[in-house]
Parts: structure tokens; sequence; C-alpha cells
């Protein structure tokens, strides 16, 4: 397999002209990946797997950008070392081959997310985003924001999104309400990945940003709608290994073909109800993304528990059948 060469490390901490300049950089669009992390069969994590991983992602999938160490990364089962050493990995592979590498820096708590903005500052990342903390949390848009501005400013440099998905962190804060006001707080502040069903809000959140901030879309069952509403780009676990046809979905889209960029989406909602009929979590995700790229990913961290091999081949074999594929 020619993606499994080695390439040479290289010293990504940043001078001080890019620390002035980056955050005012290329703006995240287009799909990006939501990365699951590789682990060894005794659950530590596999840096070795990454560099075929950014290949497979480029060659097979057409995705040029990635978001690492979020939920689909179970990067709240991870310690802050292992985040950093994941991350500093991910930028070595990804640099000068992929447009943006963001990296999610949420924790619970604001010290080890503060650790961890900083330390994605100094190894080049692209971008952080944070989510909300979800033990004791915000219960207002202003607590919210005052958290998010404390993390953004250890790396002030760095263009910084903030990372919405109710479903997981129970806090239902409309994200237009975050938004407001927030670039005053944040001046590195460049968008938002909206993890959430609510269109309405999303709506409202692209209506209000200014045109240099990112608006990314979590949903991969709905993207349509939310390209209708002016999403620059997604990010989701799919598009590892459905992001060639994902990428026509949008490029059919773009290009006014509506029935082309619904026949596609369709197919994704029928790949993704058969797989929620079987039983869908993120442990079945990663062992259907191991079967269908041929990466030695691992099983999930506890309390997630390995996904049955006939399940992930089963999905496997639908997705096939769907994209006509082999």
């Amino acid at each position: 397999m020619n993606w499994l060469r080695n390439y040479p490390k290289q010293n990504y901490h940043r001078t001080p002209h890019q620390v002035m300049t980056s955050a005012v950089g290329k703006n995240a669009t287009g799909l990006v990946a939501a990365t699951f992390t590789p682990l060894t069969s005794k659950g530590e994590i596999n840096l070795a797997e990454i560099g075929p991983y950014v290949d497979y992602l480029l060659e097979q999938q057409g995705v040029k950008s990635i978001f690492v160490n979020g939920t689909t990364g179970e990067g709240m089962s991870l310690t802050v070392e292992e985040r950093k050493l994941l991350a500093a990995e991910w930028c070595n592979k990804a640099k000068y081959k992929m447009d943006n590498v963001i990296v999610h820096v949420g924790c619970l708590s604001l010290k080890d997310s503060q650790e961890l903005a900083r330390h994605a500052g100094e190894i080049g990342a692209d971008g952080i985003a944070v989510i909300s903390p979800s033990f004791f949390k915000p219960a207002t848009a202003d607590a919210l924001k005052q958290f998010l501005q404390e993390v953004a400013a250890v790396a002030p440099a760095v263009p910084f999104y903030y990372y919405h998905i109710p479903a997981v962190t129970g806090v239902h804060l409309q994200s237009r309400d975050v938004l407001e006001g927030i670039e005053a707080l944040i001046p590195s502040f460049r968008g938002l990945k909206f993890s959430g069903s609510d269109l309405m809000d999303f709506g409202q959140c692209v209506s209000y940003s200014p045109p240099h901030w990112s608006l990314l879309y979590g949903m991969d069952e709905q993207l349509i709608g939310a390209l209708a509403m002016g999403a620059n780009g997604a990010v989701g676990s799919t598009y590892n290994y459905l992001g060639s046809r994902v990428n026509k979905l949008m490029s059919a889209f773009n290009e006014g073909d509506l029935p082309m960029a619904r026949t596609i989406q369709f197919q994704v909602q029928d790949i993704l109800c058969y797989a929620m009929d079987l039983g869908f979590d993120l442990a079945v995700n990663k062992q259907l993304m191991s079967v269908v790229s041929g990466l030695v990913l691992g099983p999930p961290r506890l309390p997630l528990l390995l996904c049955p091999l006939p399940k992930a081949n089963s999905i496997a074999q639908r997705l096939q059948q769907v994209l006509g594929v082999q």
C-alpha cells in the first residue's frame, strides 16, 4: 500500500510572524472529516496509523480538512497528554497536505482547555474548537462566552470555533445568542461547528455571521438543508468513508443541480437509517471505518464496547449496495 511511506518529521512551531498573522488566514470550508482516534488492541493511542489515515482521506475520499480529538475522536475519553500527542501527530502528518487541521481543545476544566489551546498554537494547528462544559453547565450564553473567551485568550493568533453539540453536552443554549458580540470578546473568533438539528437556530447564525466566519454543519444526514441555509461546509464522521460521494453532493448543490444533491443526500440517509436500525454508535462507526478503509483503528475506549465485526460488515455491505461500489 503506497500510503504506508514514512514522511520526515517537521518542526511546526510558529515563528513570531506566523503567530501574528495566522488568525486572519484561510477559512475552513468544504468537507471536514471528524477523525477517529487510532488505538491499539490494548486501548493505547496508535500514532503510527495517523500518516496512512491522512493519505487515505486525501487519496480515496478527496477530503482536505480534518477535525481532531472531537466527539468522533473520543476526545473527552483521552488524557490531556494523549490529546497533545495526537494533535501534534495530526499536524505533523497533515501540514502542507491538507487545508485545515482544527483541533478540539474543549474540556470540563478551564485550565485543561487552556493548556490544550496553548499547545495547539505551538504545533501549528489551523484552528481550535471548544465544546461547552457539560458537568457544571453554563446557565446563560454570557457564562459560556466567558469560558470560551478565557480559552481563546491563551492562543490569540489561532482561529477559534465554538462547537455546538447539545445532544451530547445537554447545553441547549441558542447558538445565535452565543455568537452575539463574540468577536468583541474573542478577536480570533472565526466560526461555528453546529452539530444540532435546529435549522432555524443555524439559519439565524448564518444570518448574523460576517463573511470571514465559517459556518460548518455537523449533522451528516441533513447536510443539504444546512447548505440551503448558507453553510460554508460540514464536519462529520461519515465523511471519513463517504467523503467522495458527499463532495459530489456539495458540488451538485453549488451548481444548482438539486435533484442530484437530493439523490446523494437520500443515499446517505439510507445508509444511516440501516445502521441505526442495527444500533449505530461511535463504536460501530469506528469499526465501520476500519472495514471500509482498511485502516487499523482499534477498539473504542471504555465505557464504549467494541462493535461485533458482523454488524460493521453488514453496514459496509449496505454502503456498497447503495452507492454501487465494490
